[in-house]
């Protein structure tokens, strides 16, 4: 029994040298990723890339056509189409007529008060537990807010996001309502899941559409965080934690927790759930949130009954219907990418960061 005893001391010796380790190369790395960046060797953001999802469309439709025309009409048919063309560009007659039914003539939207057809503008968020997608989607807005024209356009918004920390995801639906802000109309429409803060993005919009199966809901907050005090106490290992501030930390992974720090930690976590809730209520205020913000979540066809999304559809429906109507243009901002050193310090920052709780 004594030899295991030991052991596991070697194992929590080795432990705290590696933390020690790791804490010293989270300083040196961040000072030299931060003195690179001062210099500007990361360079400046990328500039968006644009694509007209109309012309990409027909140009689809355009090779299907051709594909079945092909198949139906059979290798006699299209040698005398081909003998036929040849004639013409010889007599000079080789050019061809406009189409009246190429990509621009199926729309069916009207035109607004410019006289021009209205545009859709497409951005895609993909969130993470650190919701590190909203910067990008901050320059995404700030562009289309620039050019959008309000009572005209909209902005679709394809997001898929199971949720993650607070701050993060409170600035992400910040961004958002920037656009509701500004009267340009803000649809948002979930294929995969819009979860926690991903829900909360969602309900800025001024409409939200859910796949079938798409997961929607889970408005609530959850939180934990692993102990070792008595592990550590067994083996007359010490832990200080000196704190200004009755409450600067109230539970802690390797110091004793207190039922007092445990009391004003779910607090803390009630707090962030009523807010949570007050949110979602300036927006979309038919909500039943004593009934739906128990933190679970529900499937399109059951999230369309209790209100939590306006209708059934997919994002490649919203797409085609935006074509059909007007221009849709997809934006993207591209994410800087860092050398290994930044992201080391990253990855390392984080993992060493204060922890929050997640939605």
């Amino acid at each position: 029994m004594l030899v295991w005893d030991d052991y596991f001391l070697f194992l929590l010796k080795s432990l705290t040298s590696v933390v020690a380790v790791v804490f010293v190369a989270a300083a040196v790395i961040g000072l030299i990723a931060q003195a690179r960046q001062s210099q500007g060797a990361e360079g400046g953001p990328k500039p968006l890339r644009v694509r007209r999802l109309n012309t990409e469309i027909d140009k689809r439709t355009r090779q299907l056509k051709e594909a079945l025309e092909q198949s139906e009409e059979g290798v006699k048919s299209r040698l005398r189409r081909l003998f036929k063309r040849r004639g013409k560009a010889s007599a000079g007659d080789g050019s061809e007529k406009p189409d009246s039914k190429g990509a621009d003539a199926g729309r069916t939207g009207e035109a607004g008060e410019t006289g021009q057809p209205p545009r859709t503008f497409v951005l895609r968020f993909t969130g993470d537990i650190r919701a590190s997608a909203v910067d990008a989607l901050r320059e995404e807005v700030s562009a289309v807010l620039r050019v959008a024209r309000p009572g005209e356009d909209r902005v679709l918004l394809v997001l898929d996001s199971p949720g993650g920390i607070v701050p993060g995801y409170g600035l992400a639906a910040a961004q958002l309502a920037r656009l509701r802000t500004a009267g340009i109309e803000l649809v948002a429409v979930v294929d995969r899941v819009a979860a926690s803060g991903g829900y909360m993005m969602a309900a800025v919009a001024n409409r939200i559409v859910a796949a079938p199966f798409a997961i929607v809901g889970s408005i609530g907050v959850v939180a934990q965080i692993p102990n070792i005090h008595r592990l550590l106490k067994r083996n007359d290992i010490d832990v200080e934690l000196h704190t200004a501030g009755q409450y600067k930390r109230t539970l802690t992974l390797l110091g004793e927790n207190t039922e007092a720090g445990r009391e004003k930690f779910r607090e803390e976590l009630e707090q962030t759930h009523e807010l949570f809730k007050q949110f979602l209520n300036r927006f979309r205020p038919q909500l039943d949130l004593d009934k739906l913000a128990t933190g679970e979540h529900w499937l399109g066809e059951d999230a369309l009954k209790l209100g939590l999304i306006d209708d059934i559809a997919t994002s490649d429906d919203l797409i085609l219907e935006a074509v059909e109507q007007g221009d849709a243009f997809e934006i993207v901002q591209p994410v800087r990418k860092h050398g290994l050193l930044a992201r080391l310090n990253a990855s390392l920052q984080s993992a060493l960061s204060e922890w929050r709780q997640p939605l």
